[in-house]
């Protein structure tokens, strides 16, 4: 009991309060996604996420291929715009010769085509065979883009082979060639060599290297086929018969 004038008694202490409660609990750290390699809290759903992912992989894919494309693109600008200006002055003959000939309606022909990444472009082509003027008068699509100096055959839309499987994906991956693996081969006549084989082959291993190859291929065949003549190197079964003498099943 407090008598009169004694100071009142202290308050009690207030409760501690443990160091775990005295401050907020540290936020969640976020992990980033497997797929994009960004945190999940960036994007507001999963669908969203997802989305980045796809972008992501495609943007590796992209850079993959791109120093490859870009080799490519550039043999086919160099040497196709080489060979354009070294063979315009055959090229613009031919046209004149063709347009006195046959009226200057009938110089060309036009046919449309599927090219690169599905899109239709207008194939032209001069109507004759000759000096394989034909093929050299494609020159300015090469330069231009729409074709490349080596690729699969360039097929008209709708063709069935372009639906084969596997073709879709890499047909439209590639551009067409104004000269090929399938053009240089399929002259053998050997069944494994049939064109359709010949140019996924070569969708499966095109590069630089193979497309030299190609073109030292074609230009020596050119070079040696005889002017005016078709040359046959279709292989045919021999009906003689090479068993030497003597021979029997039995032995």
């Amino acid at each position: 009991m407090v008598g009169p004038g004694t100071p009142p008694p202290p308050p009690p202490p207030a409760p501690s309060i443990p160091y775990a409660y005295a401050t907020e609990p540290p936020a969640p750290r976020k992990r980033p996604h497997p797929a994009t390699g960004t945190a999940r809290g960036h994007f507001p759903s999963l669908p969203a996420a997802h989305l980045a992912g796809l972008t992501d992989r495609a943007g590796h894919l992209a850079a993959r291929l791109t120093p490859r494309a870009s080799a490519g693109r550039v043999l086919d600008l160099t040497l196709g715009t080489a060979l354009l200006i070294v063979t315009a002055p055959a090229i613009t003959l031919g046209a004149l010769a063709l347009a006195l000939r046959r009226g200057p309606g009938n110089v060309w022909e036009r046919s449309p085509r599927t090219g690169l990444g599905g899109r239709v472009f207008t194939l032209r082509s001069l109507r004759t065979r000759r000096l394989r003027l034909d093929l050299l008068s494609r020159l300015p699509q090469v330069v231009r883009g729409d074709l490349a100096l080596v690729g699969p055959a360039p097929l008209a839309p709708g063709d069935p082979r372009a639906a084969w499987p596997g073709a879709r994906q890499w047909r439209q991956e590639l551009r067409p060639g104004l000269t090929g693996l399938a053009q240089v081969r399929a002259r053998s006549g050997m069944p494994w060599d049939d064109p359709a084989l010949l140019d996924q082959h070569y969708a499966e291993h095109h590069g630089v290297v193979l497309d030299l190859a190609i073109l030292a291929e074609a230009v020596r065949t050119t070079l040696r086929a005889a002017p005016g003549k078709a040359r046959s190197t279709k292989a045919h079964l021999s009906d003689t018969d090479h068993r030497p003498p003597g021979y029997s099943r039995v032995d």
